[in-house]
């Protein structure tokens, strides 16, 4: 275990929220990028006054984590192994923070509990916010808000019905975008009280480079998962190799499609121009970005996505899809490039507009870093975030 939540509360002031965080995600000595996402926007929240303790769960089968990259306790709680166990593991977790969190709250109160995800982490916040008397908030962060296509069956039925019960005790239902909070209303079955706050990003991390790239870099940043669309971007460098003969990619992410794009790219005879960079720290993904050319991840499942906002806030075109949460930020052809999810040949097109014309590139460069600073920051995150915690207490 890491540093006691206790102390991010020191020299708390009058008038200052004490939040309790229970996460899921969150940055650790292995992979800071793990959860950076919840872990980033909580920094900010302290300049502006409010306090943070932290608890980041895991279930007792996944092993232990190191040490946090950022301040956090975590907590190990029993759950049934694989995704079978999910509609049940917020209670167990519950169980298992109930003594710290009482303990916690004796010694400096608590106004407020944020949960990332309805299951585990909203659960045992809904039962902990119950026990306590105080209000809790919970942020759906992808378009599965119900679990149900994560778990199918009557597991996933169960699923459902607690994420149901969480969504409808909580004081505010955060989604990450307009697409999440359309899931949410449709599964919740009677309303709940959403906002939309999208994530943020930090562009003093994530910042242009003073020179443009030499050979033509595409760039991919993302979980290798069927739905992240690695595979077209691959038949894409193969479709494109004729054209740009010096082009390669760079795809920084690891999981279970690894081995089959490592054969495809091989099927293709494009080795030598696709390197797999496995995981890699912020840093190293932010001057990925740098370097890159284009970024692109055809996702066909995604609720927003933090890596796009980052190409952006980096000066980079930045190529999404139709129909997922980036549609909401990226203007086509203006702030970036959307094409069809699953089509080949549009991706093709869109790659080769975007390769072809520097010009081009650099206007939706510029673009993309004002929309990021305009509205899409940490800072801006924190301040909405902030805004909803103050109405939810009263």
């Amino acid at each position: 275990m890491t540093t006691s939540p206790l102390v991010h509360i020191r020299e708390q002031s009058p008038g200052t929220l004490h939040v309790l965080t229970l996460t899921p995600f969150y940055p650790h000595a292995a992979d800071d990028a793990s959860g950076c996402f919840v872990a980033e926007p909580l920094a900010w929240l302290e300049r502006i006054g409010l306090r943070s303790s932290v608890f980041a769960a895991q279930p007792v089968y996944r092993g232990k984590t190191g040490e946090s990259a950022s301040p956090a306790t975590w907590v190990q709680y029993l759950a049934l192994p694989t995704n079978l166990g999910l509609s049940t593991a917020g209670a167990f977790l519950f169980a298992r923070l109930a003594g710290a969190v009482r303990r916690l709250h004796a010694e400096a109160p608590i106004d407020l509990i944020h949960a990332h995800a309805p299951l585990p982490c909203g659960h045992a916040a809904a039962l902990l916010a119950r026990e306590l008397h105080i209000p809790f908030v919970v942020t759906v962060h992808g378009l599965d808000a119900f679990s149900t296509r994560q778990v199918a069956g009557f597991a996933g039925r169960w699923c459902q019905r607690v994420s149901r019960f969480v969504y409808r005790a909580a004081r505010r239902v955060v989604c990450i975008s307009e697409h999440v909070r359309q899931q949410v209303d449709a599964g919740a079955e009677v309303g709940v009280r959403t906002s939309v706050v999208y994530n943020g990003v930090d562009p003093e991390v994530f910042y242009p480079a003073e020179t443009s790239p030499g050979d033509p870099v595409i760039l991919s940043v993302g979980n290798l998962i069927p739905t992240k669309g690695h595979g077209l971007l691959l038949r894409a460098l193969a479709d494109l190799h004729p054209k740009y003969p010096e082009i390669s990619c760079e795809i920084i992410g690891d999981g279970p499609e690894r081995s089959r794009l490592v054969a495809l790219a091989a099927e293709l005879k494009i080795s030598h121009m696709v390197r797999f960079l496995g995981r890699r720290s912020r840093r190293e993904v932010a001057e990925a970005m740098r370097r890159c050319t284009v970024f692109a991840l055809p996702s066909s499942y995604e609720g927003l996505g933090c890596v796009y906002l980052e190409a952006m806030a980096a000066g980079k075109p930045a190529l999404g899809c139709r129909g997922q949460g980036i549609e909401e930020v990226i203007q086509h052809g203006r702030s970036g490039w959307l094409v069809t999810a699953g089509s080949q040949q549009e991706l093709d097109q869109g790659l080769d507009s975007l390769l072809s014309d520097r010009e081009l590139r650099e206007r939706l460069g510029h673009a993309g870093r004002q929309t990021i600073l305009q509205a899409l920051t940490l800072q801006h995150q924190a301040q909405q975030l902030q805004r909803i915690y103050r109405e939810c207490m009263g």
